[in-house]
């Protein structure tokens, strides 16, 4: 029988959640505080968790940081469950790496459809043969970048990769982050950015998305080239830009692989394991 874990610190609510997912075969499993959630996760390692963001000890964004920063609990369908309803706190629940949120109150079916899309997305990886994936989606302010790029770094620090190339994907995903918050979604906050990263048996894959009309990444003459990498700095003059443009002309040369989609507001890295 598949576990279920519930975080919650409210008994009664955590009850009626408890029976809801016996109706679905599921064994729940109950936390009152994030402390005792984490710790039972990665005991049991259950196949889904139910989690509260308003905890007495340790908020559930940090909760869902926290598992989603470990092999053993990366790949664990984690709902969000909570009261706090506006886009703030779901678009924060995303940026940790939550599959679903859930506000409060919520009908049974809501609850059922929430577990079906974060289950869906567990079997799509093990499909897929993919290790680990993570979806992300953040407002374009560069704090948020930089939160995120954290967040990835350490996972990606608990992967193959060595240090030095974890350095490196956390370069370019700087670089082509802040692209995407400055040239794609031109500094609109309520704009977002959405990050995936996935886990590959060889490689790791980050692609990048903004909500801009795209470009042609070949023909930018603001932006550096590799035959000349000076020659823009006076077309940026001339148009009044700031220094710069080296952006992805740096983040190329910090993976092995980087395309863009063909509307161009969307960029794909792959970062490949070294093998001994």
């Amino acid at each position: 029988m598949p576990k279920a874990l519930i975080v919650e610190d409210h008994q009664d609510q955590a009850d009626v959640v408890a029976e809801l997912l016996r109706h679905k075969g599921f064994e729940p499993m109950i936390a009152a505080t994030g402390t005792l959630g984490l710790k039972l996760a990665f005991e049991h390692r259950p196949d889904l968790i139910l989690l509260d963001l308003m905890l007495a000890d340790i908020d559930g964004f940090e909760v869902c940081r926290k598992l989603r920063c470990e092999p053993e609990t990366l790949t664990i369908p984690i709902v969000m469950v909570t009261a706090l309803n506006g886009n703030e706190y779901r678009t924060q629940g995303f940026r940790v790496g939550a599959n679903a949120y859930l506000t409060k109150p919520y009908g049974a079916q809501d609850l059922y459809h929430a577990i079906a899309s974060a289950i869906s997305w567990r079997d799509r990886l093990d499909k897929l043969r993919l290790k680990g994936e993570i979806q992300l989606e953040m407002h374009s302010e560069s704090s948020f970048l930089d939160e995120v790029n954290e967040f990835l770094a350490n996972l990606s620090a608990k992967t193959p990769l060595a240090p030095d190339q974890t350095h490196q994907l956390r370069q370019a995903l700087m670089e082509l982050g802040q692209n995407a918050i400055e040239w794609g979604n031109r500094h609109e906050r309520d704009a977002l950015v959405n990050i995936t990263y996935r886990i590959y048996d060889e490689y790791i894959e980050i692609i990048i998305a903004d909500q801009g009309p795209g470009f042609d990444p070949d023909s930018l003459e603001h932006a550096a080239s590799p035959d000349d990498p000076l020659a823009h700095i006076e077309v940026r003059e001339k148009l009044g830009l700031r220094e710069g443009g080296f952006g992805m002309l740096i983040a190329r040369g910090m993976v092995d692989e980087m395309t863009y989609n063909n509307s161009g507001n969307e960029v794909t890295l792959i970062k490949r394991f070294r093998r001994d």
